[in-house]
C-alpha cells in the first residue's frame, strides 16, 4: 500500500469533514439531487468519452496509485550486475538456468532474447517497443482521471445554473429558495471536491509511478544490451548508475 497516497486522501477529506462538522449542521452539505447531477453526470459523460473497457479498467489504474510494490533502481542495478558477472565467468548461456529467479518479466524477456542469440538491435527494438506501449497504457489510464477532473466542475456549474433557475422562478415562494440555493452551491462544491481532492492528485501520483517504471525499464534495457555485449561488470554498473540521480546512488567508498 502506498502510504503517502492513502494518508493524503484521507487527511484531505478528513479535514474537510472536520471543518463541516465544526461549523455545525453537517446535514446541510448532503443533497441527493446535487450528488446525482455531479457524480452521475461525470460518470455518464466519461462513458460517452471513453469505451466501456477503459472506464471499467479504472479500478486497475487506481490500484497502481494506492497499492504499489516499489522496486528500488539500485536493486535493479545490483541484479543486472550479478547477471553480468555470471555471464562474464561462465558465458551468457549460463544465464538460461537463472530465468526463474527473475521477477521482472521485462528483464527476463530481454535476457531470454540475449541468451537465444538474437541480434542486439532487434532486442533493443523489441524492448523499446514494449516500453513505449507500457507508457501509452499508463497514459490512457491517467487520461480517464484527467477527463473526470475536468468534467466534474463543469457538471457542478450546470447544477449551479439549474439551482439558480429554480430559485429565480420561485422568488415568490420563500420555501423553494432554500432547496434551490442548496442545489446551486452544493453541485459546485461536489464538483470541486471530486476534481481537486481525488482525480487530480491521483492522476499526478500515477504520472510519478509511470516515470519510476520507465526509469527501471530503461536501466533494464541498457543492462541487457551490455550483458549481451560482454561488458565488464564494473563498467556496466557505472553505466547503469548514470541513469540515477546522485541522491539515489550508493555512497562512494573511500
Amino acid at each position: 500500500m502506498d502510504l503517502s497516497t492513502v494518508v493524503g486522501i484521507v487527511l484531505a477529506w478528513g479535514l474537510i469533514m472536520a471543518s463541516i462538522i465544526a461549523g455545525g449542521a453537517p446535514g446541510a452539505f448532503i443533497d441527493i439531487p446535487s450528488a446525482l447531477t455531479v457524480i452521475g453526470g461525470t460518470f455518464a459523460l466519461t462513458l460517452v468519452n471513453y469505451p466501456i473497457p477503459a472506464v471499467l479498467g479504472l479500478g486497475g489504474v487506481l490500484k497502481n496509485a494506492f497499492f504499489n510494490k516499489p522496486v528500488s533502481p539500485l536493486d535493479m542495478v545490483s541484479t543486472l550486475v550479478s547477471f553480468a558477472e555470471r555471464a562474464r565467468r561462465e558465458g551468457i548461456l549460463a544465464l538460461e538456468g537463472s530465468m526463474d529467479e527473475i521477477e521482472d518479466e521485462f528483464v527476463a524477456t530481454g535476457l531470454r532474447l540475449a541468451v537465444d542469440g538474437v541480434e542486439p538491435e532487434l532486442i533493443k527494438d523489441i524492448l523499446q517497443t514494449e516500453l513505449a506501449f507500457i507508457e501509452d497504457r499508463h497514459k490512457g489510464g491517467r487520461e480517464v482521471l484527467d477527463f473526470m477532473a475536468s468534467i466534474a466542475p463543469a457538471m457542478g456549474m450546470i447544477g449551479t445554473l439549474m439551482g439558480l433557475v429554480q430559485m429565480l422562478k420561485n422568488l415568490s415562494d420563500p420555501n423553494a429558495i432554500g432547496p434551490s440555493m442548496a442545489l446551486a452551491l452544493l453541485t459546485t462544491m461536489y464538483g470541486a471536491l471530486i476534481a481537486n481532492c481525488f482525480c487530480i492528485p491521483v492522476s499526478g501520483k500515477l504520472k510519478v509511478r509511470t516515470a519510476e517504471e520507465i526509469l527501471l525499464k530503461e536501466v533494464a534495457i541498457e543492462g541487457v544490451m551490455s550483458i549481451q555485449a560482454g561488458d565488464n561488470p564494473r563498467i556496466l554498473e557505472q553505466k547503469l548508475l548514470a541513469f540515477l540521480a546522485p541522491s539515489m546512488r550508493p555512497p562512494r567508498e573511500d
